[in-house]
């Protein structure tokens, strides 16, 4: 019942992850729409039901926060239906309450004032999740912590807090790590100078060999060239004591002089003269969009014969965005590990293909990343507290019928690289494949609050850290953590370089393909095989 509803356009939000099933959702818009209507007539219950889902879509979202939800579902539990309707929407009852909440909090999450906010607290108790013992503090980290772990890095870095009111970046939290002798005015100076306000920021100290990660937004140089000499020494700052240092842009030479056209830009050699800048183009936004509609068409289509299902493969080019974008994170890690040099990470805004790097680059090179409790903090630090827009890049899975605005799903891309990674090194990453099909699905339907809104000062204005619980807490809970690590796990402070080549990538069938009777059979046989692999752990050990 609930992914049939989810196929419906007026619920389709953040319904069902992208891979939706094949065997339950038909991979044609007409033959969803013919799925949902024998779905209602069978049940004998259409006209009632659509009025309702209607009346629910229709309502405005402050009355919607108020009041309508419970009157609307006091309508649906009214509404006659057969005995086996009865059963199955009895069934998912209570998990339904807590999706439904969360969904209409991300769905109207941009447009709600904090008084609408506060009046969900009163409904609150329907999207906690079912276990609601979790610490008071939410999140497992933050920029204060992080700083406050590496002490190698207080001699030359410091944390600012000149964002604290989110005036200089609304997208920042309010608290970064910059070069030590970088004051706030020249901060703020900066930041007028990087689209977004997002100046450089420190994202990943290397204890090697001293060298970092920085990611911001391009610089607003313009068709005429602008300076701005606190960009100039900030940059300067952050490689002191050596001689170069590398700036990569995610956008190919073109890209970026056109952009340059239009007020963005790059920064000139003769300004930095000690950076020598790297382009590396990587697709971003709708055409990331489209791609995974057309690879999600392909695995739904259980018609078409070998030739066809390669050709539509291929079409797709999602393969050939996950081959970018470890290339590329491989580019950024061995200027890090190998060459000694410090790197610079920008594309146009900084929200999207420059975290997918920078997160793959850290997998690759630190090994505390890549244990569970790490990699966990990690997205954190990288994706939700630096201001990815998980609310617009998720509003829609791969099978809406709604016009693709702002959605593209870099978080699944970079997900599905990981799943690349945790084939390639079995044992060099401490979580298992079951923890990135659960982040996958959390991200477009989920009961925490981890995946909603668009940065750290939306989730403070709404509160939504004293309504909501975090989801990476959750996922270290004993039983959890049991469940998501990986039993062949050997940690080792060697760095582990992906194959990109064509051969060495494969389609994630366990996330694009999980609905299919083949996969679930191989579910349960790799479920029976970790069961005997954790036993026969115990056993070594007693």
């Amino acid at each position: 019942m609930w992914r049939m509803l989810c196929s419906d356009s007026r619920y389709n939000r953040r319904a069902e992850a992208p891979c939706a099933s094949p065997a339950t959702t038909c991979s044609s818009r007409t033959g969803r729409r013919a799925a949902l209507g024998r779905f209602c007539c069978s049940s004998g219950t259409s006209m009632p039901l659509r009025k309702v889902w209607k009346t629910f879509w229709a309502t405005p979202a402050s009355s919607l926060m108020q009041a309508t939800v419970k009157k609307v579902w006091k309508t649906f539990w009214a509404t006659p239906a057969s005995s086996l309707m009865q059963a199955t929407v009895k069934k998912e009852y209570l998990n339904l309450q807590g999706r439904l909440l969360s969904s209409v909090k991300i769905c109207t999450c941009s447009s709600l004032t904090s008084q609408a906010w506060s009046s969900v607290s009163t409904l609150h108790a329907l999207s906690r999740p079912s276990d609601a013992n979790l610490p008071d503090q939410w999140g497992l980290s933050s920029p204060e912590k992080h700083y406050s772990q590496m002490k190698e890095l207080h001699d030359r870095w410091r944390l600012s807090t000149v964002n604290r009111e989110y005036l200089v970046c609304p997208s920042y939290p309010p608290a970064v790590i910059v070069p030590k002798n970088i004051d706030d005015d020249m901060l703020e100076k900066v930041a007028k100078f990087r689209q977004g306000g997002r100046f450089p920021v420190l994202c990943y100290y290397h204890k090697k060999n001293g060298t970092v990660i920085m990611r911001s937004s391009q610089p607003l140089t313009g068709a005429n060239r602008k300076r701005c000499r606190e960009d100039e020494q900030l940059l300067q700052a952050a490689i002191e004591g050596s001689d170069k240092g590398y700036i990569i842009d995610t956008r190919s030479s073109q890209q970026a002089l056109q952009a340059s056209m239009t007020g963005g830009g790059f920064e000139s050699k003769s300004c930095y003269s000690s950076w020598k800048r790297l382009h590396r183009q990587m697709e971003r936004g709708k055409a990331l969009q489209e791609s995974l509609i057309k690879l999600v068409e392909a695995c739904g289509d259980e018609y078409h014969n070998m030739d066809r299902w390669l050709s539509k493969l291929e079409n797709s080019k999602w393969l050939s965005h996950v081959q970018t974008a470890l290339s590329t994170a491989g580019l950024l890690a061995e200027c890090v590990e190998r060459d000694g040099h410090s790197v610079l990470v920008y594309g146009s805004e900084g929200k999207d293909s420059t975290l997918l790097i920078s997160t793959l680059a850290q997998l690759i090179m630190d090994p505390y990343c890549r244990t569970l409790e790490g990699f966990l903090a990690l997205l954190e630090r990288e994706w939700v507290q630096a201001g990815h827009p998980f609310q617009q890049r998720c509003a829609h899975s791969a099978y809406s019928h709604a016009r693709l605005q702002q959605e593209s799903p870099v978080f699944l891309l970079l997900l599905d690289c990981v799943w690349q990674l945790w084939r390639q090194f079995p044992l060099a990453l401490g979580f298992s494949e079951a923890l990135l099909l659960r982040l996958a699905t959390e991200a477009y339907a989920s009961n925490y609050g981890t995946f909603l809104c668009n940065s750290d000062q939306e989730r403070c204005v709404l509160g939504l850290k004293e309504n909501t619980h975090c989801l990476f807490q959750a996922l270290l809970r004993p039983r959890e953590r049991d469940c998501y690590s990986n039993p062949l796990y050997e940690p080792t402070e060697l760095a582990i370089w992906p194959s990109v080549h064509p051969q060495s990538l494969q389609l994630w069938r366990g996330f694009f393909l999980r609905r299919t009777p083949q996969a679930r059979h191989l579910e349960e046989v790799q479920e029976e095989i970790r069961n005997m692999v954790i036993k026969w752990g115990k056993l070594a050990l007693s």
